[in-house]
């Protein structure tokens, strides 16, 4: 008798699309966890003269960006449109005219092959992208959505059951980082170059403040520390003094730092978990990391974060939550539109 080969099932390839802001992005990947491609096209240095991204030039460049990016997300993963099990786009929150982009893409993909179609929230797939990054983590856990756009706390119940406990009542951490970066003539995204800036400075140089610090409040705000550093900085300007800007970094990183560490490990205790994920760009801040990590180690519970590359916005992390969707049959019909300030754990 001829020795027969075991057959291998075919695994579950999501193709998705991610244009919610200003990276243009596809990814192929297998069974929910496995990264065969993660193409992204990023408009940061369209967007750097202007300090920030402008909507209408973003969503041009995603008309430009698209069809190449899912065309080279395919080929790197080595599979045709026909070989995909179904096709995930992020539909919200987001810049309403780039999200339209990825979304009629995405529904024109479904249609022409006749592949099931399914709708992601951003936040999520934010979330999400640590189960790429760590194979072996499961629900529950607490996540401490941190980016350009949000700031929130989400008790994450299983893989279809969020709680959002918490967030920002104004502006987000990393929009508060890019401004004062702006401010102080770093580079936009600003992000990183005050990530990097406070490295050399003394975080307790200047006492700015933390709001919202009361126990069990879960929301943020972080208006007023934009507000003391920008006053700061005039006021040192107008006095004619030097201003040390390692420590005015440090200072004001370490302010958002405190809160979000604090609120997060609150958060963790009054749900009884014992394992915290990190999501969103500020993610890969060193030194949110590195006190989570430490506060986190003293209460015995176990962090995990993205690799930097799976912080920003990519499609990768939208695959991932729309893997999770599709095996519980949650699918989106050829309606489905933007829905710039969709909720976290909305179903529209």
């Amino acid at each position: 008798m001829e020795d027969r080969e075991e057959k291998r099932p075919k695994p579950c390839l999501i193709l998705a699309l991610e244009t919610s802001c200003d990276e243009t992005a596809a990814s192929v990947v297998a069974d929910g966890r496995r990264i065969l491609s993660n193409v992204i096209s990023s408009q940061i240095p369209v967007h750097q003269k202007f300090g920030g991204v402008v909507p209408e030039i973003a969503s041009r460049k995603h008309i430009e960006n698209v069809i190449p990016v899912v065309d080279q997300a395919l080929r790197e993963a080595k599979v045709s449109l026909s070989d995909i099990t179904a096709i995930g786009v992020t539909y919200g929150p987001g810049l309403v005219g780039a999200l339209l982009v990825g979304v009629s893409v995405a529904k024109a993909l479904s249609f022409a092959t006749d592949k099931p179609l399914i709708g992601v929230n951003h936040l999520e797939g934010h979330i999400f992208a640590n189960f790429l990054s760590h194979p072996e983590l499961e629900p529950p856990f607490m996540a401490l959505v941190v980016s350009g756009g949000h700031t929130s706390l989400v008790h994450v119940k299983g893989y279809n059951e969020f709680e959002l406990l918490g967030q920002t009542r104004d502006d987000a951490a990393g929009e508060a980082f890019d401004k004062i970066a702006r401010v102080m003539k770093l580079p936009y995204p600003g992000g990183p170059y005050i990530d990097r800036l406070a490295k050399t400075g003394n975080p307790e140089a200047i006492a700015f403040p933390r709001a919202l610090t009361g126990r069990d409040n879960f929301e943020f705000s972080f208006s007023g520390l934009k507000s003391a550093v920008l006053n700061y900085l005039h006021s040192a300007g107008q006095r004619g003094e030097e201003v040390n800007h390692a420590d005015v970094a440090a200072s004001f990183q370490a302010a958002v730092v405190d809160v979000l560490v604090s609120k997060v490990l609150q958060a963790a205790s009054k749900c009884q978990v014992k394992k915290i994920v990190l999501a969103g760009g500020v993610a890969a801040n060193s030194g949110l990391i590195f006190k989570l990590q430490q506060q986190c180690q003293q209460a015995n519970i176990t962090l995990y974060h993205p690799e930097t590359i799976l912080c920003t916005d990519n499609g990768a992390m939208i695959a991932c939550r729309a893997y999770y969707q599709h095996i519980s049959g949650r699918y989106a019909d050829l309606h489905l539109n933007a829905i710039p300030s969709l909720n976290l754990g909305d179903r529209r």
